[in-house]
């Protein structure tokens, strides 16, 4: 498994990761401090995201599939969520950088 994806995981244990319609709300009071989008989200979803989120200046990746990500979160047919823990969110761009390089 991923290293993110199991940091995503843990995020779950912790209380630090909302989905769904938590994503927004969570973007509009500054908790969320990453999102994570899914490759094969719809472009109206990733635009929704990517806007909502450039506006609060939060960061934005766009990573996995749905399948991954709901598998490491434990929840079904999620495309994207949110890093509510500030070390968390870090250590989690860090590791996907490390992937991409």
């Amino acid at each position: 498994m991923n290293h993110s994806l199991y940091l995503l995981g843990l995020c779950v244990k912790a209380n630090a990761l909302v989905s769904g319609d938590q994503i927004l709300p969570a973007v509009r009071s500054n908790k969320a401090h990453l999102v994570i989008i899914t490759h094969d989200a719809s472009d109206r979803t990733r635009k929704q995201f990517k806007d909502k989120c450039a506006f609060y200046h939060i960061d934005v990746i766009e990573s996995f599939s749905s399948f991954e990500l709901s598998k490491a979160i434990g929840k079904t047919s999620r495309v994207a969520c949110a890093v509510t823990h500030a070390a968390l969110a870090k250590q989690i761009k860090e590791a996907l950088k490390e992937v991409k390089e």
